[in-house]
């Protein structure tokens, strides 16, 4: 498995992980618009030994902050330590193009998530109200400041 900057081709693969991955996938449309707005995005993908993408992770950046769209892995990959792969190469780079903090929303179901966050240094901020459909459901919105990012692994 290899993590690289995701390219405009990358958009099926991804749109694929996508629909594996979430119960409302953004279309693949929406995926090919992200990845043509390189000054405003940064997406990475996790590449298998045979070349399919089995995960990726995206970033929008606004002047110091980043909001992280979407982490997903395929299910046969999860619990191997990829989706934690992925954010810190995403938050690696956000913090190279110079965000002082990164933001992301989390289902307040989805407790091994925030635990992975919460281990790389995100606390919660706030939530949000009915955020989630299918089914309807709060998010924790987090953040981490650059300074509080656990580097360690």
């Amino acid at each position: 498995m290899i993590v690289r900057k995701a390219q405009k081709t990358d958009a099926s693969g991804i749109f694929a992980v996508e629909r594996e991955a979430f119960s409302v996938p953004w279309s693949q449309v929406a995926i090919q618009r992200e990845l043509q707005n390189t000054a405003l995005t940064m997406y990475y993908v996790l590449v298998t030994d045979r070349g399919d993408i089995a995960g990726y992770a995206g970033l929008w950046h606004v002047a110091d902050e980043g909001q992280i769209t979407n982490v997903a892995v395929l299910p046969a990959f999860r619990g191997k330590g990829y989706g934690e792969l992925l954010l810190r190469v995403l938050m690696e780079a956000a913090w190279r193009v110079g965000c002082a903090s990164i933001f992301l929303e989390v289902r307040v179901s989805n407790l091994s998530a925030q635990q992975l966050y919460r281990k790389l240094g995100y606390a919660a901020v706030s939530v949000r109200r009915a955020y989630y459909s299918q089914p309807t459901e709060d998010a924790c919105v987090m953040e981490c400041k650059k300074e509080r990012y656990c580097w360690s692994i």
